[in-house]
């Protein structure tokens, strides 16, 4: 009887990335400079911080970018 190592689909992606860095796609523009990023192997979601840096997308983060959008439309439409 053989033995074969059976890895979940979650780690593969989690390995790939801990190798080759992670593959990140937007996944929503809040507005011009503020972005949300979903990696494409493991599914870690990332936003921009005030800096410009990537910062992990917690729920207060992302309830911070519902309402910056929500303003940044309203400005939008107004002008």
């Amino acid at each position: 009887m053989r033995n074969y190592l059976i890895i979940p689909v979650y780690l593969v992606g989690k390995i790939g990335c801990q190798l080759a860095g992670h593959r990140f796609v937007t996944t929503r523009s809040v507005t011009q400079y503020f972005k949300e990023y979903r990696c494409k192997n493991c599914g870690l979601e990332l936003t921009n911080d005030e800096t410009g840096k990537k910062i992990s997308l917690t729920p207060t983060h992302r309830e911070i970018n519902e309402t910056l959008s929500q303003f940044y439309q309203k400005r939008q439409n107004a002008g």
